[in-house]
Order: C-alpha cells, then sequence, then structure tokens
C-alpha cells in the first residue's frame, strides 16, 4: 500500500493566506521526511477551500521543497485552463521534479458551479470540452510540429517546450465518481482517482474497473498496472485514540463543511445544473470497529484507522491519497502524519 498525503488547507480568513501557505510548504517537507509516497494537490478558487489556489504554481514550489516524493494533481479542473498552455505548465514542473509528476484530470467541481462562472465558462462548457481537451493535452506533450483542429481548439505550433522530463509524458489519471465514468477509464486502460467510498462499494468499483478493461481487450498485466497506478482519496485523522481524534475531527470538519455549504447556496448560479454534496457520516455513525458497508472516512487510532486500511487493502486498494479536509491545526495535522508513517503503516502491511 503506498500513502500519499492530500494538501486541502483551508482557510477562510483572508489575512491569514501567507501563513496557511508557508505551513503547507512546510507540512510538505515533513510529510517527505515521514516516508510517504506522493504528495497530492487540489484545485479550488475564490472562497478559500484551497488557499494556495494556483495548483501548477503550488506544485513547482513544492517540488523545490522536495527530492523523492511524487506530486500529484488531484485535480487539474480542465474546464478552466488551455491545453497547450497547461502542457507547459505541466512540462516544467516534470522537469522541475525531475519526473514525479502526476497528473490528475477532471472536468471540474462537481459542487462549485462558481468557479466556472468565475473563471468565464459554465459547467456544461467544462463537460463538453473535457476528451477534447485531455487528447490536445497529450498531443502537445508529445507531438513535434502540432496541427490540430477540433470542435473546441484549433492549434498549429513546433513543439512545447519544456518538453516533459518522463516519457513519452507524465502519467495521467482521470477523477471518476460515477460507474458510467469508470467505465470509460476502464475501456481505455487509464488510471483512475476514486473518490472513497464504503469497502464493500470499493470492491465493486474496483471490479468494474478491471471487468470493463478484461472485456474491452487488455490483457491481466494491463488491467494491474493501471490499478497499482489509480488512487482512492479520503479524508483522514489520526490520533491516540478514536474519542480523540474524532473530538479534534468533526467539529472542524463541521465548520469548514458548513461554509463551504454556505458558499454554494451564495454563489452557484441557479441556472446551471451542479451536483449536491453530502456532509458524509456523522461522529455517531462510528463504531469501535470500521464497518465495511458503511462510508467511512479513515478516522480514529491507530489500531482502528490500520484495520480500515487493511480492508481497503484486502479489496484491491493499492493507493491512498489522505487528506485533513477542514480547519485542523498544524499540531493536529502533523501528530496525525507521525501517527499515520509511524504506527498506521507498519500496523496495515
Amino acid at each position: 500500500m503506498r500513502f500519499g498525503h492530500f494538501f486541502y488547507p483551508m482557510n477562510f480568513d483572508p489575512s491569514r493566506d501567507y501563513q496557511a501557505i508557508e505551513d503547507c510548504l512546510q507540512e510538505a517537507e515533513l510529510v517527505e521526511e515521514l516516508g510517504f509516497d506522493a504528495i497530492w494537490i487540489a484545485e479550488h478558487h475564490f472562497i478559500g477551500e484551497a488557499i494556495y489556489g494556483d495548483p501548477l504554481v503550488f506544485a513547482a514550489a513544492v517540488a523545490m521543497k522536495t527530492h523523492r516524493v511524487q506530486i500529484g494533481m488531484g485535480i487539474i479542473e480542465m474546464a478552466l485552463h488551455n491545453p497547450v498552455q497547461l502542457a507547459i505548465q505541466t512540462s516544467l514542473v516534470d522537469n522541475l521534479s525531475k519526473g514525479r509528476l502526476i497528473v490528475g484530470t477532471g472536468r471540474g467541481s462537481n459542487y462549485n458551479a462558481f468557479e466556472y462562472v468565475g473563471f468565464g465558462t459554465t459547467v456544461a462548457e467544462g463537460r463538453a470540452k473535457l476528451e477534447e481537451a485531455e487528447e490536445l493535452l497529450v498531443k502537445a506533450w508529445t507531438t513535434e510540429g502540432l496541427d490540430f483542429h477540433g470542435k473546441y481548439w484549433n492549434v498549429t505550433f513546433p513543439a512545447v517546450r519544456p518538453r516533459p522530463y518522463q516519457k513519452p509524458h507524465p502519467p495521467l489519471a482521470r477523477a471518476c465518481l460515477s460507474d458510467e465514468s469508470i467505465i470509460s477509464m476502464g475501456k481505455i486502460a487509464r488510471p483512475v482517482l476514486f473518490r472513497g467510498r464504503a469497502v464493500e462499494v470499493v470492491a465493486k468499483s474496483l471490479k468494474l474497473y478491471r471487468d470493463t478493461m478484461l472485456s474491452s481487450g487488455f490483457d491481466e498485466e494491463t488491467a494491474d498496472k493501471a490499478i497499482d497506478q489509480s488512487w482512492f482519496w479520503y479524508e483522514c485523522h489520526v490520533a491516540e485514540t478514536n474519542d480523540q481524534a474524532f473530538d479534534q475531527f468533526f467539529p472542524v470538519w463541521e465548520r469548514a463543511t458548513k461554509h463551504v455549504a454556505d458558499m454554494r447556496e451564495k454563489w452557484n448560479p441557479k441556472d446551471q445544473e451542479v451536483s449536491v454534496g453530502t456532509m458524509g457520516l456523522p461522529r455517531s455513525a462510528y463504531g469501535l470497529q470500521p464497518n465495511t458497508a458503511a462510508g467511512e472516512n479513515l478516522i480514529g487510532s491507530p489500531e482502528r484507522v490500520a484495520e480500515q486500511v487493511h480492508l481497503l487493502s484486502e479489496v484491491g486498494v493499492k493507493n491512498l491519497m489522505l487528506t485533513n479536509r477542514g480547519l485542523m491545526s498544524k499540531e493536529n495535522t502533523e501528530t496525525s502524519l507521525r501517527l499515520l508513517s509511524e504506527k498506521v503503516k507498519p500496523m496495515a502491511g
């Protein structure tokens, strides 16, 4: 099992933006020191939901602060980017990191339609452009003398410079929530960034993904490789005891979730299709032992979280990207990271 730390630093006080960003860079150094396999970086805008704002600029800073850990984009909101410019930016980060970049894509936020509007586009337009945007991104990475003519972009140029460090290009993964999206990625054996759910649901999603790859003509080795490059995102917090972890996590998580929901209610345009997020399970739903039928986050003592990780490993999960989503204190975040590294990973096997 590989462990990635997912930066999701929320800050709703603009006067603290600098300090929040500085804390993140220090956290990146700690994550590498503790032996984590990857750092994942989100993209959200306008309300302090991911305070560094520009994931590619921040990824470049993380690349300079670290030497070994992979750097994953989780995800780049394709609706907000020109694919050629994105190819240049990601190629630069790939070079700065000496080939540690993973590019995760998606059409954009499922819940924050105001982000599309803020960049002069719409939810529907973002969905429509995604496939062509990814096609142009890959061709820009790999083609010299590109002459591309699509529905949304018509471009001609000699070559993207710098060229990607990784050949032919950085690993490309797609964020998927629905079975339909998982099937579409299985048909081309592209790695998937899954949203973590109940263990039983995860098992079904992985089976659907594998079965689709095999029925599409890919062999077992290719399917295994795609699953080995796929990641599952869970919110995570570890403390010495279950009660301590719950006491630290739930108040700040509920406060952060409420703030984001309020911003969505205020700023999402009423005339656009927007998915409705759920609060997730309340504290009262978490027992002493993990429930494989419930959509639990990875929260609790090292023993409880290690059991959750073990259950996920048994159904085929290879990689976890874990975040302290919310307004968790720096001290509690660092303690959680140390417990994950020093106790959970050895116990989980």
